[in-house]
């Protein structure tokens, strides 16, 4: 980790920090619970604990792994069905396959980013490829789910398939951090991601001691979660580290700073950074789907009993057992 990087950050375009900018405090900081999904992968559970004030418009977030696989374990999920939110799945390290009952779907390696917009609802699938199955090796990535406005909750799926070439690469302004902006804006730089609801999402790689303050729209959210080594939020330098999520307050700027020494496994800070606009809509939401009424999450389990919700296609270049 990371997939996606240059040997010197001084080479792109560099993000000064605002000069006049209200600071966002760090207000909370959770721990990630561990658990497993699908098959049996390990996941970290990004957001638990985070007041759902402070999430929309995200719902949730899965860090996959990291896990260095034996031959014979990589695992994935079984087919499933999704309506009403979009689900972004990051890659950092490995190679998964998705399908689903539209004909939609793709390979995702290193550094890609397959954007998922359930809509009005589809079958999914998302596994390894049998040639990882066979070999094993390491897998780690981050799952994120978008809610939806009321006004796009049945609108028709849809597949954004973001190879790792296509993220917008920024640095900061002494280059000590490297900043992968895979949807939204930052500084002027947009990211490849097209998004129906406005939202920011940047991988950082800081370099130990480094520090980045970067403006951040006064109406969207602002959260980082820590997927390698240990550092700081906010201008007050609250401490954070692996598995842990920084809630911020209220500004137009946000900071994160690297420890000086880092864990043994990691020679870096990672931290994924999102904001969103919130849609302060009522959200019902069970299972794989979210809708804003429990009268419409009734129906989406109704049309999903009924096959309305498609049919599960002949499987192609994935086990039978998938993510």
């Amino acid at each position: 980790m990371p997939a996606v990087t240059v040997e010197n950050p001084l080479t792109l375009p560099r993000v000064a920090a605002p000069t006049e900018a209200r600071q966002r405090p760090a207000l909370a900081v959770t721990t990630a619970p561990s658990g497993l999904e699908g098959e049996g992968f390990p996941v970290r559970r990004a957001f638990a604990g985070v007041d759902y004030r402070h999430l929309d418009p995200f719902i949730m977030m899965d860090q996959m792994g990291e896990v260095e696989y034996a031959p014979g374990e990589p695992k994935g999920t079984p087919w499933h069905p999704h309506r009403g939110f979009e689900t972004v799945t990051y890659l950092i390290d490995g190679t998964f396959v998705h399908q689903d009952s539209h004909g939609g779907g793709g390979t995702i390696n290193d550094g890609d980013t397959q954007w998922m917009t359930a809509g009005s609802g589809l079958l999914h699938i998302e596994a390894p490829p049998e040639s990882l199955v066979m070999s094993g090796g390491l897998f780690h990535g981050l799952q994120l789910w978008v809610n939806l406005p009321r006004e796009h909750k049945m609108m028709p799926p849809r597949y954004q398939d973001i190879g790792g070439a296509k993220i917008k690469l920024l640095t900061s302004a002494d280059g000590g951090a490297l900043l992968r902006v895979i949807a939204g804006e930052l500084d002027g730089h947009q990211g490849p991601g097209i998004t129906h609801t406005p939202i920011t999402m940047i991988h950082a790689t800081l370099a130990p001691g480094a520090e980045v303050t970067l403006p951040w729209r006064e109406d969207f959210n602002a959260l980082a979660y820590v997927l390698a080594g240990r550092g700081a939020a906010g201008a007050e330098r609250r401490p954070v580290h692996l598995g842990q999520t920084a809630v911020f307050g209220a500004g137009s700027a946000l900071t994160v700073r690297a420890d000086e020494k880092q864990d043994a496994h990691t020679p870096d800070l990672e931290v994924v950074l999102l904001g969103g606009r919130p849609i302060r809509e009522p959200m019902a939401h069970y299972g794989p789907f979210v809708m804003n009424t429990r009268a419409e999450l009734q129906q989406a389990f109704e049309d999903f009993q009924k096959g309305r919700l498609g049919t599960i296609p002949t499987v192609h270049g994935m086990s039978e057992g998938g993510l």
